[in-house]
């Protein structure tokens, strides 16, 4: 009989330190039921649905994000229940870190791109990720809808694009 050997994992001789800013809760009302919230893990990259009740806290979904995604989805949950402009998001894709000259300079640079017929070819890297960023967020029965020539809104999923998705996973 082959011996087997245990290996003993090391515990972390530090813990995790994390600020205040680092988690960033969002209850979503009108979106999610009373109770409920998204907590996005800004050093995890995590975002977490969470129900709380007398009985406590409870997980009830949870996906990961790469960074990018991250910087498309936070300006989009914190713009709930309005729709987040196309200038904000390609900032926050941009540099992650969103200011008002961010803002100006990316609103300059999609009008000039408009003007040269290029505005695809601009927005492509944001579409790309969002997409990807889009399908996570079936988790939660959350839609990410795209109003014309706007920006981009959150929405409850449809029963009809649930039940497809159920049937025809992606």
């Amino acid at each position: 009989m082959p011996e087997t050997s245990l290996r003993r994992v090391k515990p972390a001789t530090r813990p995790l330190k994390q600020s205040p800013d680092d988690i960033v809760h969002f209850p979503l009302k009108g979106l999610l039921p009373q109770g409920h919230m998204l907590a996005l893990n800004m050093v995890l990259g995590t975002l977490s649905h969470i129900s709380h009740n007398s009985d406590g806290a409870l997980l009830l979904a949870e996906q990961q994000f790469t960074n990018s995604e991250i910087c498309i989805l936070k300006p989009l949950l914190e713009s709930y229940p309005h729709f987040c402009p196309y200038e904000i998001l390609l900032a926050s894709f941009n540099s992650g870190h969103v200011t008002e000259q961010a803002i100006e300079r990316c609103r300059q640079r999609l009008l000039e791109a408009q003007g040269a017929g290029v505005w695809d070819q601009e927005m492509r890297p944001v579409r790309n990720v969002l997409s990807r960023t889009r399908l996570k967020m079936q988790t939660f029965g959350i839609d990410i809808f795209s109003i014309l020539e706007t920006g981009y809104v959150l929405m409850f999923q449809s029963r009809r694009r649930q039940q497809r998705e159920v049937r025809f996973p992606a």
